[in-house]
């Protein structure tokens, strides 16, 4: 299995920041889309963020302006920057990606195991 870790979650304040990460390991031929997903307590998971494999982000319209994603390639790595975070953004963040593990396999969706994020009020 492809594993993905997050790291970086805590206790933010709101005005502050917060980085997450998530790094890929595991044996990987190549990967597409990985992106950040996140389910508030009580609700549905949601899209925060996704990123391409070569740059293009696509942002939840309730982040727009406050969060960032980006990667590294070379370090199969997604990070999610975390600006001005609000008590509604508190939620368990998870990490995806679009992976195929060998290559005459096919493409399959990832999913870290998540990480809390909570924003004080």
């Amino acid at each position: 299995q492809v594993q993905l870790v997050e790291s970086g979650g805590g206790l933010a304040q709101p005005g502050g920041s917060l980085r997450l990460s998530c790094a890929a390991s595991g044996v990987i031929f190549s990967i597409d889309t990985m992106g950040w997903y996140r389910q508030p307590p009580g609700n549905e998971r949601e899209l925060v963020a996704t990123i391409t494999a070569t740059g293009n982000t696509n942002y939840a319209d309730s982040v727009k302006g406050r969060f960032a994603i980006s990667r590294d390639n070379a370090k199969k790595t997604v990070y999610l920057q975390m600006n001005s975070p609000k008590h509604e953004d508190t939620a368990v963040y998870y990490c995806y990606t679009a992976a195929t593990k060998y290559s005459w396999g096919r493409p399959n969706d990832y999913w870290g195991q998540g990480t809390q994020v909570t924003v004080s009020s």
